[in-house]
């Protein structure tokens, strides 16, 4: 009998060909394996039916670990047998399946760490020591198919010693792309903030006692360098946040190992799952009462971003130091995207560090870390990147176009849509820039050269002054393509609904900002939408209220507080005088606001939950002045989490709306009189129970039993849990997302499940 099987998913870079080969070996089957320019493998087998009725029974059952079968196509084919033995064919750049994809970027396994700590083996202390189950991936590959000279490891010829494991069917290193040794593989040296190489036989265990004593370091890794410095020294931190003009967005931890890691946070299964998992995503813990780093790290939070090393290289910074953590955080200027390059990184980041740990493989295509935290026994996508990026999510149903997607402004991610997979990018980040629109580009073209595919549409969000509008329309107009333009909550429904392959549902969505149908400034919306629909139903939403200023509201929320106190009847005059010393420009701004408040002013106005839980904050005194997105509100959510209800307010809704004036005015009433933690819980359980009761009344006219949340907000952990406890006490199923980001860096998904279902 003689069989073709064609094979698409995630088969390449995980070992496949070589598993192929054995379990080929193992039924005593002739033929060859062949890796295809289309991501995919195909196999030809000869041999006796039931042999090669065995060999897909066990294909199936025991693939490569991180191998991911999505369609076997198998054809018998007539004639002659022709093999007498079974082959690795040289792969062939031939591309007639597109959809297929080449995995992630994957942890250091057990048997390359055992290796790296054992001195009589000849990787002893490798620092990029890799195998088929572990190493770089997406990180690396320029073209395919997956092979050695289509990466950048194609700069370095392997040795005898590597060549032989690599030709040894019986070794687990047999195929892998990645293999090297300290003779023939990458290198790693430190260097000055200049570039000048510092002269040292080991250059990653110096690092680490240079980290030590105080120095920052920007150190390269897999996907991009981080800045990494002391956990426990004010100095260097100090320093890094004037040098990088980051006052308090918190930084991450590298911890040496689990037991590291619940000496800092408090971990649960899940987030212990997460954090030893060969995705290694930096998880945010809440501190626990061993916690004592410096407030350097996090200033003014109760968690903590926390990961586990992912390299050889990062095992080793802790080798000869007392230290069982460092601050590891992306090496990024202002809004730009993570550094990759090595001459770049002299340029940018040479007046922030002291030193910089190279090596001399390339990077062919960057990846921040993912970040995760867990509500419950529920993960929560803040960042999607690193570990994940570009596996699909899997859709109920099939695409009949390619859609390729490009997202929002800030998060930013792209997604194509092909048939029922879509691929995601990696965290592109704030797309105020050239830099970052650039990256967005490319990171959107190789995602579509990865998954051979070419697109039919484009679609985008529906702000007319994004970047990334005009950019969709720029693309559209260049290659003649229809352009699908989506609002921002419905595609933050709609990605709810397709990643739990949904009929229909009552979304939630709140966050920042949105650009509405209305024009206006939306965040806190309850939405219907129905079979993937290109329409929705807006069937209620937050209070509007007044953002003076505009966008400079955003940033100094005290702006957002005296137009909602004032709304409520409130003579604001002494109140801003008060606070005068909080604002720019002192008793001048004050004096501003209060003229424009008593003429009338109107305009802008928003239903945004992020600038309600900013105004909170600010009126508390917790955050009255925003550095970094979100900053208020996390903030708020910090100082909440060990209060109380005590306030019990009832929501008010009036026409399908919940006032948020009244809250306001009853957390100004109760200043002093009540603790500034328990007012902080007080206006979350307000804002969760109305959305709550608002969506649940929706639901029971629509005849649903979905509900929904999703946007920015859905990551407070305090609103997630109160909102879930009041939709299912109302006997409704409560869905949150799962495998795609829940704020802006989800959006591009959904609008492809919009896009898909419009009529072209």
């Amino acid at each position: 009998m003689r069989v073709k099987v064609n094979i698409s998913g995630i088969v390449q870079g995980v070992g496949f060909r070589p598993f192929i080969y054995n379990v080929a070996e193992k039924y005593g089957l002739a033929g060859y394996v062949q890796n295809k320019g289309d991501a995919g493998v195909e196999i030809l087998l000869e041999g006796s039916a039931w042999k090669i009725e065995k060999f897909m029974e066990y294909l199936i059952a025991k693939k490569p670990l991180q191998a991911r079968i999505d369609k076997i196509k198998k054809t018998e084919l007539s004639g002659q047998k022709e093999f007498r033995s079974f082959t690795i064919y040289k792969s062939s750049t031939e591309k007639k399946n597109p959809g297929s994809i080449i995995p992630p970027d994957i942890a250091i396994c057990k048997n390359c760490l055992a290796e790296l700590r054992d001195p009589t083996n000849p990787r002893f202390n490798y620092f990029f020591i890799t195998c088929i189950d572990c190493g770089p991936r997406f990180t690396i590959i320029e073209r395919l198919p997956y092979d050695r000279e289509n990466t950048t490891m194609n700069k370095f010829s392997l040795c005898s010693f590597c060549q032989e494991e690599y030709e040894t069917p019986s070794n687990r290193r047999f195929h892998a792309q990645t293999v090297a040794c300290s003779t023939c593989g990458p290198k790693a040296y430190l260097t000055t903030n200049t570039g000048e190489t510092v002269q040292t036989i080991d250059p990653v265990r110096m690092a680490g006692k240079l980290l030590s004593e105080g120095k920052i370091l920007a150190i390269k890794g897999y996907g991009g360098f981080h800045i990494a410095s002391s956990t426990t020294l004010n100095e260097p931190l100090r320093r890094l946040r004037q040098t990088k003009h980051r006052k308090e967005k918190p930084f991450a931890i590298m911890a040496k190992n689990l037991e590291t890691a619940k000496s800092i946070g408090i971990i649960n299964s899940k987030e212990q799952k997460l954090l030893i998992s060969p995705q290694r995503p930096i998880v945010l813990l809440n501190k626990n009462s061993n916690y004592d780093f410096s407030p350097l790290i996090v200033p003014g939070l109760h968690n903590v971003g926390v990961m586990l090393p992912y390299s050889g290289l990062h095992y080793m910074l802790f080798d000869e130091v007392d230290d069982t953590s460092f601050v590891m955080t992306s090496a990024n200027p202002p809004n730009q995207p993570i550094v990759k390059d090595n001459n770049t990184a002299v340029e940018i980041l040479g007046h922030t560090v002291d030193y910089f740990l190279f090596h001399n493989r390339e990077i062919a295509h960057r990846c921040d870390d993912s970040v995760m935290r867990v509500h419950g026994i529920h993960q929560v996508f803040i960042r999607r990147s690193r570990g994940y990026t570009p596996v699909p999510i899997r859709l109920k149903h099939n695409s009949k176009r390619c859609i390729v997607c490009l997202g929002g402004e800030l998060n930013n991610t792209s997604t194509i849509l092909f048939e029922d997979k879509a691929f995601i990018s990696q965290h592109i980040g704030d797309i105020e820039n050239i830099e970052t629109q650039t990256f967005l580009q490319e990171a959107t073209q190789h995602l579509q050269h990865l998954t051979n595919t070419r697109a039919n549409v484009i679609a985008c969000d529906l702000h007319p002054k994004f970047s990334t509008t005009r950019l969709a329309k720029e693309i559209a107009e260049a290659d003649r393509l229809p352009l699908v333009q989506i609002q921002h909550h419905h595609a933050h429904a709609a990605a709810l609904m397709a990643e739990h392959g949904l009929d229909d549902i009552i979304a939630i969505t709140c966050d920042g900002y949105g650009y509405g149908l209305d024009g206006k400034a939306w965040g806190g919306e309850i939405l219907y939408t129905k079979n993937m629909s290109t329409d929705f139903n807006r069937l209620a939403h937050l209070e509007c209220q007044l953002l003076l200023g505009g966008d400079i509201a955003s940033r100094f929320p005290l702006r957002i507080v005296a137009a909602m106190l004032f709304k409520t009847g409130i003579d604001v005059t002494n109140w801003l005088k008060q606070k005068s010393d909080l604002l720019v420009y002192g008793k001048l701004e004050a004096n501003l606001i209060n003229d424009q408040l008593k003429k009338g002013m109107v305009e802008p106005q928003t239903t945004s939950c992020g600038r309600v839980l900013d105004a909170i904050s600010a009126l508390l005194g917790v955050c009255t002045v925003r550095s970094y997105e979100g900053e208020p509100a996390i903030k708020l959510e910090s100082t909440a989490i060990n209060g109380k209800d005590v306030l019990k307010l009832k929501p008010r809704i009036n026409d399908n709306t919940l006032q948020t004036s009244y809250l306001i005015k009853e957390v100004f009433e109760n200043l002093g009189k009540v603790s500034t933690a328990d007012l902080a819980y007080s206006a979350h359980a307000y804002l969760a129970k109305g959305l709550a009761s608002l969506a649940i009344e929706q639901a029971q006219k629509k005849g649903t039993k979905n509900v929904g949340f999703s946007g920015g907000a859905s990551c407070n952990q305090i609103l997630s849990k109160t909102i879930r406890e009041v939709v299912e006490a109302a006997d409704l199923q409560f869905i949150v997302h799962n495998l795609v980001p829940a704020g802006d860096g989800g959006v591009s998904f959904g609008q492809a499940v919009v896009a898909s279902n419009y009529k072209y």
